[in-house]
């Protein structure tokens, strides 16, 4: 069974910049325009966030049951190395 730590580990925190970058760009930009609405930025970020996650997952699940990342050198893969089987 994965740790909590592992967990956040295949969530793989490094890559939630691609998450953030745009919509901190269309809350600028919004914000330029005169129509900036922090309520909408927050929940943009959110779901931003939980998209990139959830596909973070889904890249690890697709690699497990295929046997991509049995072999593999790097950051820990939950399915992938039957931690979260």
């Amino acid at each position: 069974m994965a740790t909590l730590a592992q967990w956040i580990e295949g969530a793989r925190p490094r890559t939630l910049p691609a998450a953030v970058a745009p919509v901190l760009v269309g809350t600028a930009s919004a914000h330029a325009l005169g129509s900036s609405d922090l309520a909408l930025a927050l929940l943009a970020l959110l779901v931003a966030l939980g998209f990139q996650v959830g596909v973070n997952f889904a890249n690890d699940y697709s690699d497990g049951i295929r046997g991509t990342d049995e072999e593999r050198v790097g950051p820990v893969r939950l399915v992938g190395q039957r931690l979260a089987d």
